[in-house]
């Protein structure tokens, strides 16, 4: 008889997401043990707890997943999580805080739907946050030619230089979008574009979207008013605007959702697996083709 499923929630916020808890259970989880505002000190003991009550074959029951709004505070715990595991003794564990990782991929995914993303010019605005830099990592990996838009110029460049650390000839450009001259600039020529930034702010307006001749793709992830590109609806979903196919923060979000709970379900098959940006972009890949 096999055990039950058991996923340990940890959580960088004080309370864990009851989002998280959710799709968990959808993902046919059997129980969900959820601890928030966890800091890398806590970690050993409770992934210590996860590893030494199964041992064998049963280990592949007990799975992390690794969530909060702060994406740097879940990533340092990922580290932490496996510098815990020695030899078989491990359990598979998963980083999607802030949703980024689930976001990121769905948003690529679409992308791919229509374009050839290998001979592609890219530019991600808002390439800093934390869904932004990891759509620049996964357009990197595909062999998109990335420009990644930041107000601010180090910042963007900070980003390159951590994705090329990842990613072997990636083909990125940082670009300082704090003028419209600017955002005019770092438009030119690209064929696809992503609004990954704040909610509730445009980074592209509706003019500005239309003056783009050479524009095929837009999508925008902020779901909240006004958003990121204007003259897109939040539900749209290849919808065409101007001969632009075009994807609100909704029209991705149903891929993600499948994307999260297929990566949930992934964790029970094996006890060595780490699913980030790219493992999770490798099953909604299997997603979309299914």
């Amino acid at each position: 008889m096999e055990s039950p499923r058991i996923l340990v929630q940890l959580d960088s916020d004080a309370q864990p997401s009851v989002f998280d808890g959710v799709v968990a259970a959808d993902a046919g989880v059997d129980h969900l043990f959820r601890h928030g505002g966890i800091v890398p000190e806590a970690v050993r003991d409770l992934v210590y707890g996860a590893m030494f009550t199964r041992g064998g074959e049963q280990l592949r029951h007990t799975a992390l997943f690794v969530g909060g709004s702060d994406v740097a505070a879940g990533e340092q715990l990922v580290e932490e999580v496996k510098k815990c595991f020695f030899g078989p003794v491990r359990v598979s564990v998963m980083l999607d805080s802030n949703g980024s990782n689930t976001t990121a991929a769905a948003a690529v995914l679409a992308a791919a739907e229509h374009l050839d993303l290998a001979a592609t010019k890219a530019l991600v605005l808002a390439a800093t946050g934390p869904v932004g830099a990891r759509v620049v990592r996964l357009l990197a990996r595909a062999g998109a030619e990335v420009r990644v838009a930041s107000r601010n110029a180090a910042r963007a460049g900070a980003v390159c230089e951590a994705v090329a650390a990842r990613v072997d000839a990636a083909r990125l450009t940082p670009v300082q979008v704090a003028t419209d001259t600017e955002l005019n600039s770092a438009l030119n020529g690209v064929e696809l574009v992503f609004a990954a930034g704040a909610a509730g702010v445009e980074l592209l307006s509706e003019q500005a979207r239309r003056d783009c001749g050479t524009l095929r793709v837009a999508i925008d992830l902020n779901a909240v008013p006004p958003l990121g590109i204007g003259g897109i609806e939040v539900h749209d979903r290849a919808k065409d605007y101007d001969g632009v196919t075009c994807y609100g923060a909704v029209g991705v979000g149903g891929t993600k959702m499948k994307i999260h709970r297929a990566a949930v379900a992934r964790l029970f098959e094996a006890n060595d697996l780490v699913l980030d940006a790219e493992e999770i972009f490798e099953i909604g890949q299997a997603v979309v083709g299914g």
